[in-house]
């Protein structure tokens, strides 16, 4: 509808009349209060803000991981940074195992060889208690060669 009938219809509502879409051709309008309109755009944003922030995830291992448990935690590994999340990846140590520190930084070093250089290490390890903790996160590289396979 033209221009004169939108606002005639806008003021028997006693609402606004809000442009949508001023790019469009023509341009979209909208007869809504214009405080709810505003609330409704903030929460739309907000929404966006949400999903698109990474997430950090997290992979726990033990010093002495059998092959098939790492190979799956690999496997997951590999997944949450495809989804371009960032990982803290844990080495938990139990009891008499804090003894063995130099098998958890061999063990980092390991997954670290995994990805070669499509990843970037944000926190080198360090040991919080008795846990031996790294983040990384994905590179551009690991994301191209992603979208390969």
């Amino acid at each position: 509808m033209d221009l004169g009938q939108a606002l005639k219809k806008s003021a028997e509502e006693e609402k606004d009349l809000v442009e949508i879409a001023p790019k469009a051709k023509p341009p979209v309008v909208k007869i809504i209060e214009l405080g709810k309109y505003m609330y409704l755009e903030e929460k739309r944003l907000r929404a966006q803000k949400k999903s698109k922030a990474s997430e950090l995830k997290e992979i726990r291992f033990s010093p002495f991981i059998a092959e098939g448990d790492y190979q799956t935690r690999i496997k997951r590994l590999n997944e949450f940074l495809s989804d371009n999340n960032k990982v803290r990846v844990v080495v938990v140590f139990k009891s008499r195992q804090i003894g063995s520190k130099k098998f958890g930084y061999q063990l980092l070093e390991r997954v670290l060889g995994e990805f070669n250089n499509t990843i970037s290490v944000d926190m080198e390890p360090k040991f919080l208690g008795r846990h031996l903790a790294m983040v990384i996160s994905p590179t551009k590289k690991f994301i191209k060669n992603e979208t390969k396979n």
